[in-house]
C-alpha cells in the first residue's frame, strides 16, 4: 500500500489544479446523450445480476426506471405507530408484528428513548411500524413528556395500536394520552398486553372504562392473538399512506428554528405583517409551535414558529422537554427549516447542534443571519471567521442577511427558500447519474485498501426530499470518498439547500453453479 493510498483524505481531491478536471467533467456530462446513457444504464443494471441480492435491494432497483426524470416512486407505506405508557410492552409487540428481534426489550420502563421506524409485512401486505418511547427518568412533568411523544406518532400514522398493560388496568397516563387519540380523529386499536392464558382475559373488561372501543386480548411475548389484531388492522389500513407522502401543491411549510430570543417570533409577524404571536425580551416565550399561512413574496407559505432550543433534550425538564419534543416534531412536519442566528452573538454550538437537528431530520435548510443591521465592522470579520470555521458543512446552504425587527431584506428569504426546495424536490435521471460515476471514477478511482480496490457496480436515486442515492459497490466505500462524490453532485447538479444523502450496499458475486 503506498503513501498515497494512506494519505486518501488529503487534499489532492479538493485542489485547486482539480478545477479544470471539474469543468471538463461538466461539459462531458452535458453532451451525454439520454437515450445513449439509459442504454448503459441499463446493462449495468444487468450486470448487478450476477452479484448477491436481497429482497431489498430489488425493491430499491424496481423504482430505478429509466425515463423522463429517471426516477419513479413507489406508493407511500401505511404507517402503524404503538404507542403507550413505560413498560407496557410496545417495543416486544413490534417483535412480535415484524417477526424478528428489531426493537430492544427489557424489563426495564424508558428502555426506547426515539420514535423509530420498521418495514414489516403481513399477508402480502407492506407496511411502516413505529415504535414510541420518549421517557425520562430525570425529567420533570413525566405525564407531559409521554404525551407529547405519543402525539407526535399519532400525527405521523395512518392507524395507531394503543397498548396497556392488561394485568395492572388503566392508569392517569393512559387516561391522558387517550385524550390525545380522540383529538386526532384517526383509527385506534386498544391492545391489551401481557394476557398470556385464556384465565386472564377477564381482566380486559375494565379497559372498556378507557372509551376506545374493544380491548384486543394478547401476549407478545408468546404471541397469543396478534395475528387477530393484524386481521382488524388491516381491514381499515389504507393501501397507501394519507400521512408519510408528501403534498404537493399545497402551501410549503417553513420551520423557523433557532435558540431562543434569536428572533424567530419577530421574523413570523413581519412576515404575516402583523402582530401573530407574542414578542417578548423574555427568552422562551414560545412553548408550541405556531402555525400561521403566510403571503410572502407573491406565493402563499405555511410558516410554523418553533419554541427556541436550549440545550440537549435529554437534558431538558418540564416544560422545555415538552416545548423541545414539540419543536423536532414541527420540523418533522415542515419540508424547509429557515435557521436564525444571532449576529451579534458569537456562533455557538447550540446553533450547530440546531443545525445538526435539520440535517438529521432531511430537511431543506436556509441560513438566515438575523439583527444583521446592528452589525458593525468589527464584529463582521469575526462573524465571517466563525462561519469558515464552524460552518463549513454547510457551506451549500443559502445564505439571507436580514433584521426581523424591521424586516429588512425579508424579501430575499422567499428566492432563498425556493432554491432550497427546488433543490430538496431533484431528481437525476438514473442514466445521467451513472454517466456521472463513471466519469468520476475514471478521473478519480477509490485507492486501493488491503490490495482491493472497491468498484462502483451501478447507482440510483432511490428518492427525493432529500435526494438519496444507493451505490452498489463490491467493497466498502471511505467516507471521505463519499463526501467527496457528494462535492462532486453538488458541483454538477446544484444541490443549494438540500442535504444529500448517500449510502452504500456491498454485495459478492454469486458463486458460479459447475
Amino acid at each position: 500500500m503506498t503513501d498515497r493510498d494512506d494519505e486518501f483524505d488529503a487534499p489532492e481531491f479538493d485542489a485547486p489544479e482539480f478545477d479544470a478536471a471539474e469543468d471538463h467533467l461538466a461539459e462531458r456530462l452535458a453532451d451525454v446523450d439520454d437515450e445513449l446513457a439509459d442504454q448503459r444504464a441499463a446493462a449495468l443494471r444487468t450486470g448487478l445480476d450476477d452479484y448477491e441480492l436481497d429482497d431489498e435491494d430489488l425493491e430499491l432497483l424496481e423504482q430505478a426506471e429509466f425515463g423522463d426524470d429517471g426516477v419513479t416512486y413507489l406508493p407511500a407505506l401505511p404507517v402503524i405507530a404503538i404507542v403507550g405508557r413505560p413498560n407496557v410492552g410496545k417495543s416486544a409487540l413490534v417483535n412480535r408484528i415484524l417477526g424478528r428481534r428489531e426493537a430492544v426489550v427489557e424489563d426495564t420502563p424508558g428502555v426506547t428513548r426515539d420514535r423509530v421506524s420498521y418495514k414489516g409485512e403481513w399477508m402480502d401486505r407492506r407496511f411502516t411500524l413505529v415504535d414510541t418511547g420518549g421517557w425520562e427518568p430525570d425529567a420533570k412533568g413525566i405525564d407531559a413528556s409521554v404525551a407529547a411523544q405519543a402525539e407526535v406518532a399519532i400525527d405521523l400514522s395512518d392507524v395507531v395500536l394503543f397498548v396497556v398493560d392488561a394485568m395492572v388496568g388503566a392508569t392517569a397516563t393512559d387516561e391522558h394520552v387517550v385524550r390525545l387519540l380522540r383529538k386526532a380523529q384517526k383509527p385506534v386499536f386498544l391492545v391489551a398486553n401481557k394476557i398470556d392464558d385464556p384465565r386472564q382475559e377477564p381482566e380486559i373488561h375494565a379497559l372498556w372504562n378507557l372509551g376506545l372501543d374493544q380491548p384486543y386480548a394478547v401476549s407478545a411475548l408468546h404471541g397469543r392473538g396478534v395475528a387477530d389484531l393484524l386481521d382488524e388492522v388491516f381491514k381499515v389500513l389504507p393501501e397507501t399512506s394519507a400521512v408519510a407522502k408528501q403534498e404537493i401543491g399545497g402551501p410549503r411549510r417553513v420551520a423557523i428554528l433557532g435558540r431562543p430570543n434569536v428572533g424567530k417570533s419577530s421574523l413570523l409577524n413581519k412576515a404575516a405583517g402583523e402582530e401573530r404571536v407574542v414578542v417578548n425580551e423574555l427568552a422562551g416565550t414560545t412553548r408550541d409551535p405556531v402555525d400561521e399561512q403566510i403571503e410572502l413574496g407573491g406565493k402563499v407559505w405555511r410558516f410554523v414558529d418553533t419554541a427556541g432550543i436550549r440545550r440537549r433534550v435529554h437534558l431538558q425538564h418540564g416544560a422545555d422537554f415538552y416545548a423541545s419534543l414539540r419543536t423536532q416534531a414541527a420540523l418533522e412536519k415542515a419540508e424547509v427549516a429557515v435557521v436564525l442566528l444571532d449576529v451579534t452573538q458569537p456562533i455557538s454550538e447550540q446553533d450547530v447542534r440546531i443545525i445538526e437537528l435539520v440535517l438529521e431530520s432531511g430537511r431543506a435548510l436556509v441560513l438566515a443571519y438575523n439583527k444583521w443591521d446592528q452589525l458593525d465592522e468589527d464584529r463582521r470579520r469575526y462573524l465571517e471567521r466563525e462561519i469558515e470555521q464552524d460552518l463549513h458543512h454547510v457551506s451549500w446552504a443559502p445564505r439571507v442577511n436580514i433584521s426581523a425587527k424591521t424586516g429588512r431584506h425579508l424579501e430575499k428569504l422567499v428566492p432563498a427558500l425556493e432554491l432550497a426546495l427546488e433543490s430538496w424536490d431533484t431528481r437525476v435521471p438514473t442514466g445521467k447519474f451513472n454517466a456521472f460515476l463513471a466519469e468520476l471514477t475514471q478521473a478519480h478511482p477509490h485507492p486501493v485498501r488491503g490490495g482491493r480496490q472497491p468498484r462502483i457496480l451501478f447507482g440510483t436515486q432511490v428518492s427525493n426530499r432529500p435526494p438519496t442515492f444507493v451505490l452498489f459497490t463490491t467493497g466498502f466505500l471511505d467516507p471521505a470518498y463519499r463526501r467527496f462524490i457528494q462535492r462532486r453532485l453538488r458541483e454538477i447538479y446544484g444541490f443549494q439547500g438540500s442535504p444529500i444523502v448517500v449510502n452504500m450496499r456491498i454485495r459478492e458475486r454469486r458463486e458460479r453453479k459447475r
